[in-house]
């Protein structure tokens, strides 16, 4: 059985990606709900059009006639997507959570839409989308596992089935971000202070004799650009790694404090503007960055 009728909760970035790679797969028939899609000129608005994709104006509508849900939204977000098509989960549909949460907030979302019919399947996303598409590496956990990787074996994916139980796939994945999304925050804080003093360069050979890397001047300015563009999702999700860390008994003192560089990270990017965020030259970027924190730092109490 091949799933014919595809369904994106959440047209983002990653939302995006999987309907272009998903139609290049052969699915003829997509369908969207983006709360964006409220704006008609908004740019998932547009990217949905473009891409000949069915705009919903609910995310029941574009779930009830689906083979296949996808939840790509904010990890904030992710329970109340899942909350969204209940009533509209009767034909059991696959659902696909692809969001980085907790694992007690994927279990939460799995009870939603296994009472209401659907066949919920974890997904645990371990890179970053856009060089992978859909077939980034997943780790798959709940009950039909199997049965979704058999029924989406002709888009030559990269499905394990992890485990059986709903929340341990996410486990890996927020383990994982403590370490990938720290980095971000870690080496923009590293790279900011090291150009203030004009030792940005012995700072990055450094770092390439203790931590062997080809080119740690363009892994700097790409992780850096990274949490300016999209530090407003990734704090969201570092407050699930915070959550899945307080669970285990543990107190988050870096994952909290990478939300807040996270969030730091987005403001700043916003006020640069996508032109300085996009800068293939790693000073260029820190002085743009540099600047834009001055002024931040000058402004009243308020602003």
């Amino acid at each position: 059985m091949k799933l014919h009728r595809v369904a994106l909760i959440g047209f983002g970035e990653v939302g995006q990606i999987f309907a272009r790679d998903l139609r290049t797969a052969g699915v003829s028939h997509l369908a969207a709900f983006d709360i964006a899609f409220k704006h008609p000129e908004n740019p998932q608005s547009r990217a949905a059009r473009t891409q000949a994709i069915t705009l919903c104006a609910s995310a029941g509508e574009a779930a009830a006639q689906a083979d296949l849900v996808i939840s790509s939204v904010t990890a904030g977000s992710a329970l109340i997507a899942a909350e969204s098509v209940v009533g509209h989960l009767r034909h059991s549909p696959f659902f696909l959570d692809v969001n980085s949460v907790s694992p007690s907030t994927k279990q939460a979302t799995s009870m939603v839409v296994e009472q209401a019919g659907g066949r919920y399947v974890e997904a645990a996303v371990m890179t970053s989308v856009p060089p992978h598409g859909i077939r980034s590496p997943m780790l798959l956990g709940g009950p039909h596992a199997d049965a979704f990787i058999d029924h989406a074996a002709c888009w030559d994916m990269r499905l394990t089935a992890f485990s059986p139980e709903v929340g341990r796939a996410s486990s890996v994945k927020m383990c994982r971000s403590v370490m990938i999304k720290g980095l971000e925050a870690l080496t923009t804080e590293c790279m900011l202070a090291a150009r203030h003093y004009g030792v940005e360069d012995q700072v990055l050979n450094s770092l390439a004799d203790t931590l062997p890397h080809e080119d740690w001047r363009s892994l700097a300015r790409y992780m850096i650009s990274r949490a300016l563009l999209h530090g407003r999702r990734r704090a969201e999700e570092m407050r699930e790694v915070a959550r899945t860390v307080q669970e285990a008994g543990i107190e988050p003192m870096l994952a909290s404090s990478t939300v807040k560089r996270q969030d730091w990270a987005f403001a700043r990017g916003q006020e640069l503007g996508p032109n300085a965020v996009a800068s293939d030259d790693l000073d260029t970027l820190l002085d743009a960055l540099l600047a834009v924190t001055r002024q931040s730092a000058g402004r009243p109490s308020g602003d």
